[in-house]
């Protein structure tokens, strides 16, 4: 899906658009500002095209880690903090579904070695313990990635990407507003967290490519989702976009 042309839309450079190659809690490239395609919405940038790959790549471990929270969270704030992450990220992986294809962006099936260790550390602990984790680590993540959305928001000149960043601020406030709310997060532990970010290489903080021909990874919404679906041209009138191949569930780690 990732590589189709839709209608002619796209005039795009050489090379234009090649998997980013890094995009983990810290920086995605030394020169983002750089457009690489020049489109019916506007031009796209690097920056542009690295946020698509990781808001879709966001859901791809936070979304199975709501659900996990909801069987093994000990108090109700944790587990209403996965019913939102459920929630939101299904929106937000509906958005990108539907903007890759546009912009002719490769968005993967799995998340970063980095965030499937995020996954692995959560997942595996049980108790109180469970819930400082979860808490924490995702607060962390979401207040990372809240920066890159202020710096998206300000400064793309694409209307997709533009409304994308919109859609993806509100819900990413929300998930770091119900994480703080569970009482397990370390604010100081957090903001050192963000501001000191590890120093891993590449390939532990970008996802993979997908295969070639492998279904995509659809993250299906709550049976009574809360969050608005983002409107694209060319969609239905609730804002759907058909999936083919669509696996129900997705399996990280």
């Amino acid at each position: 899906m990732g590589t189709l042309f839709v209608g002619g839309a796209l005039t795009l450079t050489l090379g234009a658009l090649a998997y980013p190659s890094m995009l983990g809690v810290s920086q995605a490239s030394t020169a983002q500002d750089r457009i690489i395609a020049q489109t019916q919405w506007g031009p796209l940038t690097e920056l542009d095209r690295d946020f698509v790959v990781k808001v879709r790549a966001a859901g791809l471990w936070e979304y199975p880690l709501g659900q996990v929270a909801l069987q093994k969270g000990t108090t109700p704030e944790v587990k209403e903090a996965g019913r939102h992450l459920i929630d939101g990220h299904a929106a937000l992986d509906d958005a990108c579904r539907k903007i890759a294809p546009m912009l002719n962006i490769t968005i993967p099936n799995v998340a970063s070695p980095q965030q499937v260790g995020f996954v692995n550390t959560i997942e595996s602990s049980s108790g109180q313990q469970f819930d400082t984790n979860f808490a924490n680590i995702l607060r962390v993540t979401h207040g990372s990635i809240f920066n890159t959305i202020s710096k998206v928001r300000s400064t793309t000149k694409n209307s997709l990407v533009r409304s994308l960043a919109d859609m993806a601020n509100d819900t990413v406030l929300d998930h770091m507003t119900v994480m703080e709310k569970t009482g397990f997060v370390n604010f100081d532990q957090a903001l050192f967290m963000q501001t000191t970010p590890p120093k891993l290489p590449a390939t532990d903080l970008t996802p993979p490519a997908p295969q070639p021909g492998a279904p995509m990874v659809v993250l299906t919404p709550p049976p009574n989702p809360t969050s608005t679906p983002l409107a694209i041209p060319g969609g239905n009138a609730n804002g759907a976009t058909p999936a083919t191949g669509a696996t129900p569930t997705p399996t990280v780690g």
